[in-house]
This record gives C-alpha cells, sequence and structure tokens, in this order.
C-alpha cells in the first residue's frame, strides 16, 4: 500500500510541474509584443547610432573618473548629443524604434561591442608600448650610470 502513495506522490509532483511549466509558456508567449512601432520622423541612422551609442558608453565610464580639472561625476551625455547635434528625445525615440526591431538593435550592439573591443586593445598595445620604452629607457639610464661608476672607480684606483 505504501508504494501506491508514493506513485501516486511523484506523479502528482510531476503534474504540477508540468502545468506550471504550461502556465509560464502560455504566460510569455502572451506578454511578446506584436506592436508595430512607427518610425520616428528624424530617425538616427544605424551607422550614426553606432557611433553614438559608442560614445555614449565611453562617457558613460568616464562619468567616475577624474579629468584634466580633477572633477567627477561629471555628465557628459550632453557633450555627445551636441557632437552628432541631436537632443535626448530624438534619440530615445530612434533607440526605442531601434529596440522594437530585433535584429536591428542587435547589429547595432555587435559593432558597438566590436568598436569597443578594438578600442581597447588598441590602449593596451599602447600602453604596452609606453611600458617598454619606459623600461628600456631605464635600463639605459642604469647602464650609463654603472659604466661611469667604473670608469669612476677606475680613476681612483689609478690615484
Amino acid at each position: 500500500m505504501t508504494t501506491i502513495k508514493v506513485k501516486d506522490y511523484c506523479l502528482t509532483e510531476q503534474m504540477k510541474k508540468i502545468s506550471y511549466i504550461i502556465f509560464l509558456g502560455i504566460f510569455f508567449m502572451g506578454c511578446t509584443s506584436n506592436t508595430i512601432i512607427k518610425k520616428p520622423d528624424h530617425l538616427i541612422p544605424k551607422d550614426q547610432m553606432v557611433d553614438l551609442l559608442t560614445d555614449l558608453l565611453i562617457a558613460s565610464g568616464a562619468e567616475n573618473i577624474k579629468n584634466i580639472d580633477l572633477e567627477r561625476n561629471v555628465n557628459y551625455f550632453p557633450l555627445v548629443f551636441e557632437k552628432y547635434g541631436i537632443d535626448g528625445t530624438r534619440f530615445k525615440e530612434s533607440n526605442y524604434y531601434y529596440t522594437s526591431k530585433i535584429d536591428d538593435h542587435e547589429e547595432i550592439l555587435k559593432k558597438v561591442d566590436e568598436r569597443l573591443k578594438a578600442m581597447k586593445k588598441e590602449l593596451d598595445d599602447e600602453i604596452k608600448l609606453r611600458d617598454s620604452l619606459k623600461t628600456d629607457s631605464l635600463d639605459s639610464h642604469r647602464e650609463k650610470i654603472k659604466n661611469k661608476l667604473k670608469n669612476l672607480s677606475k680613476i681612483d684606483s689609478l690615484r
């Protein structure tokens, strides 16, 4: 008799799990939006959107870094919008439109990611080169100092 109850309990638990999965599946399918968003009149082109998002991400990252005037928490977004000659509303409308077009938005974000990775690699290479030049110049200065010290010790030994 106990084995039947255990089997019934297992079947009941499995049915609960299946019903939860079915419920969640129906819920998520019902949540997908089929709304077609109208293309804004002043839509920012994709290539400019890639440039704009790249600069906005850089500006966002620079917010907590001290600038040349030793200031932190500077909002650079208005400067980026000024650079591209757009306002926040135009950006929001264009970004909302591209977000509704998943393929376009994914393409834009992929290009932004590639560009940021290329910039990071370029900066890392530059830092590595600068550090190697510093090390090389320090080594050459050390070598010159050693040679001068050897020459001085030779002069002292001649006296």
